[in-house]
């Protein structure tokens, strides 16, 4: 049965069920309070990376948070502040970091990571687009042994969970990436990453999506959500007052206050993280991570891009020179004579990442207000798990067995 459905939240979650939507025949609009043209879907990575098993709620985490909360050039920051909210955060996410939650978890991330890359293949094998696409792994490249150690562990916990994953010397990866001066002692190979070019992707999607008589209302704010009885009647935009059968909340850092209008407690923080793009000819042609730098590094179309950080904080969009400098400044210790100059310096952009306290987004129908379905809260992970969510959206509105377990994902597990 064909339902009217509007998707807050024009990111890569909210495109990625509007696509899937509309495959099942509802009639879909998405209303986002930008143009559609920002955020974290546009300055990622551009990773899907069923290698990343270990959730962002790791043991240690917070004290590592805590240790560079005063370093501007930290990889990793956690402004405290005296917000309800994100003290609340702060102890759940505390909760979370214990090795029992983090093995639990490591088999539910590499499920839903899997099935992501199987539905980004399937929609390039399907030739409604022509993104960006390679399937060439992930390099873990570290300086020290200590970071070679840790990242091995991981690999192997990886290779018990099926996957492929080798310990490389600097020599051998030498043979994969000929045309770059590394400045390592090895790296962790993960084969089962692939990536994209995301502001080329997003795009490609919406026009695809217009064409199939999808609606976008852009620099449209959600200003307050109506309910009666057990159900959403409307939503009040700063424009118009909207009307649908079904409603999904995609709303990525600006989730908590929106599930404020509900009467519902969804922890979200913002992780900041930045990008610099550089449009040389970088010699890269795998993606990689910096360890020590905790810095990502994607070769895609035209360019190659350099993301990192992770500034839990406020919601704005100020950019912080000094993290920039010290992307950049970490490209070049790990590649020799790497080129990343001021004008690119000068255009880094920022995103906000919506960051659950458990590292697991939240996924599924809520069970007072029976026709909303949230899909928020995948920290680093939007984009890899784009296209899974959207259609496991599509499979919850159309009543249909959804492909995965969604018990892990409940929005409401912190209620």
């Amino acid at each position: 049965m064909s339902k009217k459905v509007v998707i807050i939240g024009g990111g890569i979650i909210g495109l990625c069920s509007a696509y899937y939507l509309q495959k099942e025949g509802h009639e879909v609009t998405v209303v986002d309070k930008s143009d559609f043209s920002s955020g974290a879907s546009h300055v990622n990575a551009g990773i899907i990376t069923p290698s990343h098993i270990i959730s962002l709620a790791a043991p240690g985490m917070i004290n590592k948070g805590l240790k560079w909360m005063f370093n501007s050039s930290s990889p990793l920051s956690i402004k405290p502040r005296l917000d309800l909210d994100f003290l609340k955060w702060s102890l759940l996410f505390k909760k979370a970091s214990t090795n029992k939650k983090v093995e639990q978890s490591i088999p539910i991330i590499k499920d839903i990571n899997l099935f992501s890359k199987e539905l980004y293949e399937s929609m390039k094998a399907s030739g409604d687009f022509d993104f960006f696409y390679q399937d060439k792994g992930l390099l873990m490249y570290y300086k020290t042994d200590k970071a070679g150690e840790e990242e091995w562990n991981v690999g192997k916990r990886a290779i018990k969970e099926g996957l492929k994953v080798e310990n490389l010397t600097k020599e051998e990866v030498k043979k994969l990436e000929p045309n770059c001066n590394l400045n390592i002692k090895g790296a962790v190979y993960y084969h089962s990453d692939a990536h994209m070019t995301p502001n080329e992707f997003i795009p490609q999607l919406k026009s695809y999506l217009e064409k199939k008589g999808v609606t976008f209302l852009s620099n449209e704010e959600v200003l307050d959500i109506y309910i009666l009885n057990d159900k959403v009647t409307s939503i009040k935009t700063n424009k118009q007052t909207l009307l649908a059968d079904e409603y999904v909340l995609a709303t990525g850092a600006w989730t908590q206050n929106i599930a404020k209008k509900l009467q519902l407690n969804i922890p979200v923080q913002a992780g900041k993280g930045y990008r610099i793009n550089v449009n040389k000819n970088t010699g890269i042609t795998i993606p990689a991570i910096l360890m020590e730098a905790k810095v990502a590094v994607t070769p895609m179309n035209g360019f190659t891009r350099f993301a990192g950080t992770m500034e839990i904080g406020d919601l704005n969009h100020k950019i912080n020179i000094n993290r920039v400098k010290t992307i950049a400044k970490a490209g070049k210790q790990y590649y020799d004579g790497l080129i990343i100059n001021q004008e690119d310096i000068n255009n880094a952009d920022c995103g906000l990442r919506p960051c659950s306290p458990d590292g697991l987004p939240y996924i599924g129908r809520l069970s007072k207000t029976k026709n909303i379905t949230v899909a928020t809260g995948h920290a680093m992970m939007g984009w890899s798990l784009g296209s899974a969510t959207g259609k496991l959206v599509s499979e919850i509105i159309s009543n249909k067995k959804t492909s995965l377990n969604l018990e892990p994902f409940n929005p409401e597990r912190f209620n």
